[in-house]
């Protein structure tokens, strides 16, 4: 993705975050759009996570990346610390780029 791709996508989020109060004005939104849209943020993030994981540009790798994040989700559902996940997976990166 290029940088006037992402600003412009940027840019659309900003504007629609923006117009959403204008158009619903002080109404507030039903009880089922509410719940969806709270669970909307976590399948996107996972997924960011995922594509920018094992994808290389159109490529699909497999490298140190892929058992970092795989370590980084035991510990997050081990309920470890946010810095000791972030320490296990960059160790294990670092590991996995030492030996290969």
């Amino acid at each position: 993705m290029t940088w006037p791709a992402i600003l412009a996508l940027a840019a659309g989020v900003y504007a629609m975050k923006a117009i959403g109060p204008v158009v619903v004005r002080r109404r507030e939104l039903p009880e089922r759009w509410r719940a969806m849209t709270g669970l909307v943020a976590v399948p996107m993030l996972a997924a960011l996570i995922v594509v920018q994981t094992v994808t290389d540009g159109p490529r699909f790798v497999a490298d140190a990346r892929l058992p970092a994040v795989a370590v980084a989700a035991v510990a997050v559902w081990r309920g470890a610390p946010f810095a000791v996940t972030v320490a296990l997976a960059a160790a294990t990166s670092a590991l996995l780029h030492a030996l290969v």
